[in-house]
C-alpha cells in the first residue's frame, strides 16, 4: 500500500519529534512518501498529484486548514475523475487525519482522539484492518468543505481571529469570545441584514445577518465543549443550516448564550433552521465575509452550496 504524508510544519501542536515518530510508525505499515507544505494551497497541489499518481492513502498532519486543502486536491484530481464510473469514494485515495492543529474539528467529528499519538494508533489499526468510513462533503461553488461553512457574522469572527493570530496572538476560547463581541459592537449589518437564502421551489429567506452551514456536528469546539447550532447535522445526510434573522444585540446575545449553555439547537423567532438540504444559494446585498472549515476566504456576494454524498473514504 502506497501512502503520502502531508505535513504542515507550522501546525500548532506539531514538532520535529512528532513528525519523526509519525513517519517511523507509518513506515511500519505502508510504503510512505513525505511532503512538507510551504505555502497556502500547497497541500491541495500535493494531494491532487498523489491521487493522479495512484497513491492509496493520503495522510495529513496539521489542522483543519490542511485537511481542507488535501480534500480539495483529492476531489479535483483530473486523472482519477476522468475514469469515474461510480461514487468518487471508490476511486479516490482514502484520507487519514492525524490531529495537529489547535481545534481539529474534522478529526474529532470522526471520533478520533485529540492526542496525535493516540490518533496515529487508530489510523495504523485502520490501515492494517482495512477499516474506513465513507462520508459526504459540502461544496461551496467550486470548493469542498468537510465540516462547516459560513457567511456574515460567523466568517467575520474567523477573519478577526486570523488577523489576531498574524499579530502573534494564540488561538484560545477567550480570543474567539472577544472577537465575537468586537464584531457585534462594530459590525455594520445589525440595522440592515444583507443576506438571503434561496432554495429550489421554496420562498426565499431574506434579512439574514449570518448563515452557518454544517456538514456534520458539532460546528466547532471551545476547548472540550462542542458548539452545536445544528446538532442533527451528519456526514451521512445533506447540509444543515442555522441562520439569524437580523443581528439585534439582544437576540444575538441570547443565541450565543444558548449555544454556550445547551446542547445546541438555539431557538427563537429570529432563528432559521434547515435540515438535510441538497442545495441552496446564499446571496448578499453587499460583499460579506466567507469562511470554509474555519479558514477565511475573503468576501463574496453569492455562494451556491451543494451536498456531495458518498464523496470520500476516511480511515477511522
Amino acid at each position: 500500500m502506497r501512502a503520502l504524508l502531508l505535513v504542515n510544519p507550522k501546525a500548532t501542536t506539531t514538532s520535529e519529534r512528532t513528525r519523526d515518530v509519525l513517519v517511523r510508525a507509518l513506515r511500519s505499515a505502508v510504503e510512505l512518501s513525505v511532503e512538507y507544505t510551504t505555502r497556502r494551497g500547497h497541500a491541495a497541489t500535493l494531494a491532487r498529484a498523489a491521487a493522479e499518481s495512484g497513491v492509496d492513502v493520503v495522510v495529513t498532519l496539521g489542522g483543519d486548514g490542511t485537511v481542507n486543502e488535501a480534500v480539495n486536491g483529492l476531489m479535483t484530481a483530473e486523472a482519477v475523475l476522468s475514469g469515474l464510473t461510480g461514487p468518487r469514494a471508490r476511486v479516490l485515495p482514502a484520507l487519514a487525519v492525524v490531529p495537529g492543529g489547535s481545534t481539529n474539528v474534522f478529526a474529532r467529528a470522526l471520533g478520533l482522539p485529540r492526542d496525535w499519538v493516540e490518533g496515529t494508533s487508530v489510523i495504523l489499526d485502520g490501515l492494517r484492518d482495512g477499516r474506513h468510513r465513507v462520508i459526504g462533503l459540502g461544496r461551496a461553488d467550486d470548493r469542498y468543505f468537510t465540516f462547516a461553512a459560513g457567511m456574515g457574522l460567523d466568517a467575520a469572527v474567523v477573519r478577526r481571529v486570523e488577523q489576531a493570530r498574524l499579530r502573534g496572538r494564540t488561538s484560545t476560547p477567550g480570543l474567539y469570545f472577544r472577537s465575537i463581541v468586537g464584531q457585534m459592537i462594530t459590525g455594520e449589518d445589525r440595522k440592515s441584514p444583507p443576506l438571503s437564502l434561496e432554495r429550489p421551489g421554496e420562498p426565499a429567506e431574506p434579512d439574514l445577518g449570518t448563515v452557518i452551514i454544517q456538514n456534520t456536528a458539532p460546528w466547532t469546539y471551545v476547548g472540550d465543549r462542542p458548539i452545536n447550532p445544528s446538532p442533527g447535522a451528519s456526514f451521512d445526510r445533506g447540509l444543515d443550516v442555522m441562520a439569524l434573522r437580523g443581528l439585534a444585540v439582544t437576540g444575538t446575545t441570547r443565541t450565543l448564550a444558548q449555544l454556550a449553555t445547551r446542547k445546541g439547537d438555539p431557538s427563537g423567532k429570529h432563528v432559521l433552521h434547515l435540515h438535510d438540504q441538497d442545495e441552496f444559494t446564499v446571496i448578499a446585498s453587499r460583499p460579506q465575509p466567507f469562511q470554509l472549515d474555519g479558514d477565511y476566504l475573503g468576501e463574496r456576494q453569492k455562494v451556491h452550496f451543494v451536498s456531495v454524498p458518498e464523496a470520500l473514504r476516511v480511515i477511522c
